[in-house]
C-alpha cells in the first residue's frame, strides 16, 4: 500500500490533469483569435470546466469510496483520453466547451480520489503535508510545462492559424499512458469505507460536515484562494498580450513562468512547513502578494514596446508579476493538509468532495469577475480587483488556525 508505484501513479494523474485544466488560459486567448469570440463570452469556459468539477465533486465524493478510488481514476482517465483526440478536429467554439465538461467531470473523479488516497499511502500529519505540497508541486510543474507546449504550437503570425490544435495529440497520447499505469498498480482501500455502512448514510456526513465551524471557515478560506489563484492564472496570457502588449506566445510564456513560480513555492513548502508553523507561512505569503500587486501594476500604465518584443527586452513589470507565484503556492496544500489530517480516514473521501466543490467554485468565479473587469474597465482594474479577496482570506484563516487549535 506505501509502494512508490501507486505514489507515481498519483503523480502522473495530476500531471496530465495539471495540463488539461489549466490550458484555460491558453484556449481563451486562442479562441479569441480564431473565432473572434469577446473576452466575457471566453471567460465561460472556466465555468464550463469549475461548474461540472463542483456538482460531480458533491454528489460522488461520498460514494467513491465504494466505488473504489482507483476505478474512479481509471473512469476519468479514459474520458479525457477519448475527447482529447477528438480536439484536433475542433472547427467550432463549442468544441472548448465540451472539452472543458468533460475535463470538469473527470478531474472531480481524479481529486477527490487522490486526495483521500493521499490519506491511505502516508503516516502521519508531516508526512501527509509533505506529500501534499510536492504533489501540488508537480501539479504547477505540469502547468508550467503545458503554457510553454501550448506557446511552441502557437503562430504569432498567422492569429486564424489553427494549427495549435495538434497539441490535442500529445496531452491524449498522456492521457493513455497514465491509464494504462494507474491499471498495473495496486492500492489497499481497506481503510477507505466503514463496513455496514450505506451510500446515504456517508453522503449525509458529508452534508453534516459542511455546517461545522471549522470545516465553513476552511471551505471559505478555500474558495476566496482559489479565486485569487485563477484570476492570475488564467488571465495572465491575455494581461500580457493586451496590457504588455507582447506577442501572444509570449503571453502563454508568462503563464508557464507563473506556474513555475507556483512549482517552486510548493516545492519549497514541503520542507518549510515542516519547520514552521503553517499559519506563518501562509500569513507571510499573502501580505507578500498583496504587495507584489501593489508595486507591479502601476509599472504596467502606458507602456510601450517595440514591434519584436522578446524576454530580452520586454517591459520590466513582465519579469516581477511572476513572482507571485512562489508566495501564493504554500496556501493550499497546506490549508488542505491541516483539515484532513484532523479527520478520521475514512472521512477524507467527504472532506476531499467539499475541497474541490469549493475550489472550484471559487476558480469560476474568479475568471468570470476578472474577464469582465478586463472588459469593462482595464486589466490593471481588474488585478486590484485581488486585493479584495487577499485581505479577506488573510482574516478568514486566522479564523481557522484559531478554531482548529480549540479542536486540537
Amino acid at each position: 500500500m506505501k509502494s512508490i508505484g501507486i505514489k507515481l501513479s498519483l503523480y502522473i494523474n495530476y500531471f496530465v490533469f495539471a495540463i488539461l485544466l489549466n490550458s484555460v488560459g491558453a484556449v481563451i486567448l486562442q479562441v479569441q483569435r480564431n473565432f473572434e469570440v469577446s473576452k466575457s463570452a471566453a471567460s465561460v469556459l472556466e465555468g464550463f470546466k469549475d461548474l461540472p468539477i463542483a456538482i460531480v465533486s458533491f454528489l460522488v465524493a461520498s460514494f467513491l469510496p465504494k466505488l473504489g478510488y482507483k476505478k474512479a481514476m481509471l473512469i476519468a482517465l479514459f474520458l479525457v483520453t477519448i475527447t482529447t483526440f477528438v480536439m484536433p478536429f475542433a472547427n467550432d467554439f463549442w468544441f472548448f466547451k465540451l472539452q472543458f465538461f468533460v475535463v470538469g467531470i473527470s478531474f472531480a473523479l481524479i481529486k477527490v480520489s487522490v486526495f483521500a488516497t493521499i490519506g491511505l499511502i502516508t503516516n502521519s500529519d508531516k508526512e501527509h503535508a509533505s506529500f501534499m505540497s510536492t504533489l501540488e508541486g508537480t501539479f504547477m510543474v505540469a502547468v508550467l510545462l503545458g503554457n510553454l507546449l501550448f506557446s511552441f504550437f502557437v503562430d504569432d503570425a498567422n492569429p486564424k492559424s489553427t494549427f495549435w490544435l495538434n497539441i490535442y495529440w500529445i496531452l491524449g497520447a498522456l492521457s493513455a499512458i497514465a491509464f494504462f499505469l494507474l491499471l498495473s498498480t495496486k492500492l489497499d482501500e481497506s481503510e477507505a469505507t466503514i463496513e455496514g455502512r450505506s451510500a446515504s448514510e456517508d453522503f449525509l456526513e458529508m452534508l453534516k460536515m459542511i455546517i461545522l465551524p471549522l470545516v465553513l471557515i476552511f471551505v471559505v478560506s478555500v474558495f476566496l484562494f482559489v479565486l485569487i489563484e485563477q484570476s492570475f492564472q488564467t488571465w495572465t496570457p491575455t494581461f500580457y498580450t493586451d496590457i504588455l502588449k507582447v506577442p501572444a506566445s509570449m503571453g502563454l510564456q508568462a503563464g508557464a513562468i507563473l506556474a513555475g513560480a507556483f512549482a517552486i513555492g510548493r516545492f519549497a513548502a514541503g520542507f518549510v512547513l515542516k519547520k514552521i508553523h503553517w499559519i506563518y507561512v501562509v500569513s507571510f505569503c499573502i501580505i507578500l502578494c498583496a504587495l507584489i500587486v501593489v508595486v507591479v501594476l502601476p509599472l504596467t500604465k502606458n507602456i510601450i514596446v517595440s514591434e519584436n518584443t522578446t524576454w530580452l527586452n520586454a517591459p520590466f513589470a513582465a519579469y516581477l508579476l511572476p513572482v507571485m507565484g512562489v508566495f501564493l503556492a504554500p496556501i493550499y496544500p497546506a490549508i488542505n493538509s491541516v483539515i484532513l489530517t484532523s479527520l478520521p480516514k475514512h472521512m477524507h473521501g467527504s472532506m476531499s468532495g467539499l475541497i474541490v466543490v469549493f475550489s472550484a467554485l471559487g476558480g469560476t468565479t474568479g475568471s468570470i469577475i476578472t474577464g469582465t473587469v478586463f472588459e469593462k474597465f482595464d486589466g490593471q482594474t481588474a488585478f486590484y480587483f485581488s486585493l479584495i479577496p487577499m485581505a479577506l482570506l488573510l482574516i478568514s484563516l486566522q479564523l481557522f488556525n484559531r478554531k482548529n487549535a480549540i479542536k486540537a
